[in-house]
């Protein structure tokens, strides 16, 4: 089933697409600002975001910058406003679409299914392989030959971070940003604890990679030279 994230401060607004994206078949999820938003997502795998522009906290412009800079994954802007302006800047921060309150939720739906058409067509960025080791984040599975391992959600955030980018040291600080997010507040020694479970999962399974670690400054993963 498809998920959707559905990110207004207006409940009237949640409860009219949450009521019409089921009926389409559609699992909904709500968050009524962009701080619930981001907690949602990182709890729940969701293929698609509908944010509306104007929320208390973190408004839609910056949510949708933070959903870019985290997940692969279409975003749908939600306005009342038409400016030109507002447009510009929605696409500045990386939506892929822009509907303009108030919408029929048919429009919304076709504007769905095109934007979830077009990344299926994409080129594959969610899937990365090192050897015999293969991440799909789309399904969230690790591949290791033939054997399909399911690891925590931000043991897989990691890893997959860290496989788009071999051989790049990085530190605690830049793998919390990236991970956990700006808003993490606890212990950056959570990262020590990530990469040793990750090893310990890993390690029976294969040797195409490992993850160095650099003393006083952090972690890199480095593929099996041949």
């Amino acid at each position: 089933m498809t998920n959707i994230l559905i990110v207004d401060d207006d409940i009237h607004i949640l409860n009219l697409i949450r009521i019409h994206l089921s009926e389409q078949g559609y699992q909904v999820f709500q968050a009524k600002d962009g701080m619930a938003a981001l907690e949602t997502l990182q709890k729940q795998h969701c293929d698609l975001a509908v944010v509306d522009v104007m929320m208390p906290f973190m408004d839609g412009f910056t949510l949708t910058k933070e959903i870019r800079r985290r997940y692969s994954i279409p975003v749908i802007l939600l306005t009342a406003k038409n400016q030109i302006e507002d447009k510009e800047q929605g696409f500045e921060a990386g939506t892929d679409d822009y509907l303009v309150k108030p919408f029929e939720p048919k429009e919304l739906s076709f504007r769905i299914k095109a934007l979830l058409r077009r990344y299926d067509k994409q080129p594959q960025e969610s899937l990365l392989q090192i050897g015999n080791t293969r991440i799909n984040k789309k399904s969230y599975e690790v591949t290791i030959a033939d054997r399909t391992i399911l690891l925590p959600l931000k043991e897989f955030e990691l890893l997959y971070f860290l496989m788009a980018n071999p051989m790049r040291v990085f530190t605690r600080d830049h793998l919390i940003q990236q991970v956990w997010g700006f808003d993490y507040d606890g212990d950056v020694r959570t990262v020590d604890v990530h990469i040793k479970r990750l090893r310990e999962r890993l390690l029976p399974y294969t040797d195409d990679f490992h993850i160095k670690t650099v003393r006083g400054v952090g972690y890199s993963l480095e593929a099996k030279r041949e």
